[in-house]
């Protein structure tokens, strides 16, 4: 049975090499699968009162939102910036994995219930650094946030990392490699 899959292309320039490995990861595929693509959004990143207000949503978040709650499994390709996540990924993942939509206090409970389990994810990771420096020299921060403190905070089961890099020196070749990789040719 195959799962349906949200792919999100979280890096915030369109036509990035994450641009090229969503699309061909969605033209190979055999689940059905719905593509999001962070350049193509428009929406206020900041989360401007924090929980303390109500900030409505943007026609483009409310999209975002029902397309998690129909995903299955989530692949991520997010280009890793200054060992972090791009700014405008960050504030989506603040202004729409909400309480009450990605998790939920409880009185006198001190840890939330998560309400997106039953979901896993994927993350594809591109860099400008060699990927066993960033893993080891820097820690992969942006690996740990998301598998700790976004997804698993939320129930998501992270099952594969994988890192692609690095970019800014790779040649034609090269990249070409990265793409059939991930369509299994």
């Amino acid at each position: 049975m195959n799962k349906r899959v949200l792919v999100i292309d979280a890096n915030p320039k369109s036509g990035s090499f994450c641009a090229s490995l969503a699309t061909i990861y969605q033209q190979s595929s055999e689940s059905e699968v719905q593509v999001v693509s962070l350049s193509a959004m428009h929406f206020d990143p900041n989360l401007s009162h924090g929980y303390d207000q109500l900030q409505s949503l943007e026609p483009d978040l409310v999209s975002f939102q029902a397309q998690v709650e129909w995903a299955e499994h989530i692949v991520l390709f997010i280009p890793i910036w200054w060992g972090g996540l791009p700014a405008k990924f960050k504030g989506l993942i603040d202004r729409t994995f909400l309480p009450g939509f990605a998790f939920e206090y409880h009185p006198n409970k001190t840890i939330p219930e998560k309400l997106l389990t039953g979901r896993t994810a994927q993350l594809i990771l591109t860099l400008d650094t060699p990927p066993w420096y960033y893993r080891i020299f820097q820690g992969a921060p942006a690996t740990k946030q998301l598998k700790h403190t976004i997804l698993g905070f939320c129930g998501i089961k992270l099952t594969a990392t994988k890192y692609i890099g690095p970019i800014i020196s790779s040649s034609q070749e090269q990249r070409t490699s990265w793409l059939n990789k991930l369509a299994g040719k």
